[in-house]
Order: C-alpha cells, then sequence, then structure tokens
C-alpha cells in the first residue's frame, strides 16, 4: 500500500530553511501539532499517509523526532542540501530566541507568576499532542493490520507507558517491534 503523492512540494531548500524556521518559532511546547498543520493540510508537502509513516520512522530514531522529521522531509526533496537546511532552519533562529529566553527565565526565575506562566503553557502542550494524535487516528483505518488492531496496539502503548511506567525505548522495541513484523508479514508478496 503506497500513499498518493502530495499535491506541492518545496520550491528550494531556502524554502525548507524559512518553512522549518517558522514551524520551530511556532512550537513553543512540541510542534507536532504544528508540523502535521503545516506540512499535511496547508502546505501539502506531505500525504496524511506519509506523514504518519514519517512520523513513526521519526519517533523510533534517535535524537528529536521532529528533527528527525525535519532531515528526512528535506533529504526527500533536495538530498543532503535539503536535510541540511531544514535542520537549520529548526535550529538557528529558534537557538537565538531560546539563548535570550533562558536569560530572563535566570533573571525571573523566582518569581511565582512566571513558574505558573510555564505550568499553564505545560497543559497547552498536552492538548496539542493529544489533538494531533486523534487526528491522525482516522490514517490508521487504511492500515494494512486493520483499524481494530491498529487501536489496540494504541490501547497496550498506552498502558504500557502511562499506567505500568515502562520506558519508551522498551515499549517501542516490544510493540513496535511486534507491529512492524506483523504489517511486514501481512504486505509480504
Amino acid at each position: 500500500m503506497h500513499p498518493s503523492p502530495p499535491a506541492a512540494q518545496p520550491q528550494s531548500p531556502r524554502d525548507l530553511f524559512v518553512s522549518f524556521t517558522w514551524l520551530a518559532l511556532q512550537g513553543f511546547g512540541g510542534v507536532l501539532a504544528i508540523v502535521q498543520r503545516e506540512m499535511v493540510e496547508k502546505k501539502k508537502w506531505l500525504t496524511p499517509e506519509q506523514f504518519l509513516e514519517d512520523w513513526a520512522v521519526a519517533q523510533v530514531m534517535p535524537g528529536p523526532n521532529v528533527i528527525n522529521l525535519a532531515l528526512m522531509i528535506g533529504d526527500r526533496y533536495f538530498g543532503l542540501r535539503g536535510a541540511l537546511a531544514a535542520l537549520a532552519g529548526m535550529l538557528t533562529i529558534p537557538l537565538v530566541v531560546i539563548l535570550a529566553l533562558a536569560v530572563l527565565y535566570a533573571h525571573f526565575a523566582g518569581n511565582p507568576q512566571v513558574a505558573a506562566a510555564l505550568r499553564g503553557m505545560g497543559a497547552v502542550s498536552g492538548g496539542l499532542i493529544a489533538a494531533t494524535g486523534i487526528k491522525l487516528v482516522p490514517q490508521l483505518r487504511k492500515h494494512p493490520l486493520g483499524f481494530a488492531t491498529c487501536l489496540s496496539f494504541m490501547a497496550l502503548v498506552f498502558v504500557a507507558i502511562a499506567v505500568f511506567k515502562i520506558p519508551l525505548g522498551w515499549v517501542l522495541l516490544a510493540v513496535g517491534g511486534v507491529a512492524c513484523v506483523w504489517t511486514w508479514k501481512k504486505i509480504a508478496p
């Protein structure tokens, strides 16, 4: 099962740099929801199926998920130049902003209002991640294992991590390994 090609693509490595800079600057607390909206819904550089597949790969690779995804998207369109442009977009200007914010935080860290505001942003970040997960569920209807099996894997992962507090790495190896092998057997000719 191969997803249909996206309707559009970045025009240049510079386009990747600017787009990923904009994504990173919007992503306080996490950029998953923003990347999905921008790459799939607005820019249409990825189909929903491609985004889901790429995000799954980005999560099992070492390093920050969104950086992995940026590298994959950049490489897909412009090879190494695209990967480096997307990476630079994710890191350059946001790094300057973070350094400035770190200086401000060091100065105002003892202020109770600052601490309360940061806790509030944590709740917003959790909501963004949950909303993106919910938006990705319909794509599972097209998965070779079937929708019910995919939901079962989702529930199993949630229970393993949230209830039993099993480290993510072990859950990915065990549950992800089973899902990968099962899917591979299902689609093998």
